[in-house]
């Protein structure tokens, strides 16, 4: 996309009459797009060193400069200076750069609110992944490509996405013309005709070009077939043989620990000297020979 660059600027006095502009794109802005903003005056003699960027924070409620943010040097930022301009490039847009912009001048003639440029306003718009989900079932399961259930069951799906506005959700359904607009397709009481496949669609509200879609088959069983025939019965049942595997390992290697415990408690045990049957006092007659040539007891 080829933004669309407007000038916008106030009158600064230096001595004589001079414009300090800024130029930016002011189209829709894809998150992942390059942003270039750059400061100039309408007179190009004179002197661009003295002026900075500025950004209103969402937090502080203040201006401040460019430069002092903490993510600028992170996301690639580069801020450079040139003989009659200062440019400023973002190699990939994300909504840390929303937000209000203006050139400042801080030349010893320059006047509040002379010193600085008008605002322009920077809105980076994305869009996530779309996901669905099945109502009264865990979202981190997930859904498959294909949703078996039984004749008489109630389906209700719904599928949301995160956008830097609220998305515009439609279903439709293969081979009809049909279209609902929601976020929600609730089938109750389905029978054979709700088979089929179905689509869900966001679209972004402001740019055309941030579209996401997923689809999904649904197939009715008859209402007597065996419950791990449908979706459900097959994740209960993948779920069921995952956990009992899980049960069985932690109860193996606690087993495992435990006697491996016990084993090395027993070898730790006293020991039993067999040489030394009874203890030598020291006021005792029995003692040990002395294997020097000294003739003292060694006990």
């Amino acid at each position: 996309m080829k933004p669309v660059f407007a000038v916008v600027g106030v009158l600064l006095l230096h001595g004589s009459l001079a414009t300090l502009l800024i130029k930016g794109p002011t189209g829709p802005i894809l998150e992942g797009e390059q942003i270039t903003l750059e400061c100039l005056y309408s007179d190009a003699e004179f002197n661009i060193s003295q002026v900075h960027i500025e950004m209103f924070s969402k937090y502080t409620r203040q201006w401040r400069p460019f430069s002092q943010r903490f993510w600028c040097r992170g996301y690639g930022t580069e801020v450079r200076m040139t003989p009659d301009r200062l440019l400023m490039s973002v190699p990939y847009a994300s909504t840390l750069y929303d937000g209000s912009y203006r050139c400042v001048s801080d030349g010893k003639n320059a006047t509040t609110p002379d010193s600085c440029s008008q605002v322009l306003t920077i809105k980076v718009h994305y869009m996530g992944q779309l996901s669905m989900t099945r109502e009264g079932y865990s979202r981190y399961l997930g859904l498959s490509e294909e949703l078996k259930v039984r004749s008489g069951d109630d389906v209700v799906l719904k599928c949301s996405t995160s956008a830097s506005e609220t998305s515009i959700y439609t279903w439709s359904k293969n081979g009809s013309d049909w279209i609902l607009p929601s976020s929600q397709l609730a089938l109750m009481k389905v029978s054979s005709a709700d088979g089929g496949r179905y689509t869900c669609t966001a679209q972004h509200p402001s740019v055309e070009a941030l579209r996401k879609s997923r689809s999904i088959s649904i197939s009715v069983l008859p209402g007597d077939a065996p419950w791990y025939h449908t979706s459900n019965g097959q994740v209960l049942l993948v779920t069921s043989v995952a956990a009992a595997f899980l049960l069985v390992f932690v109860v193996s290697v606690s087993v495992f620990l435990c006697s491996r415990a016990k084993g090395i408690k027993t070898a730790k045990g006293p020991i039993d000297d067999h040489s030394q049957k009874k203890p030598i006092y020291r006021t005792s007659a029995e003692s040990l020979l002395s294997t020097s040539a000294d003739k003292q007891p060694l006990v």
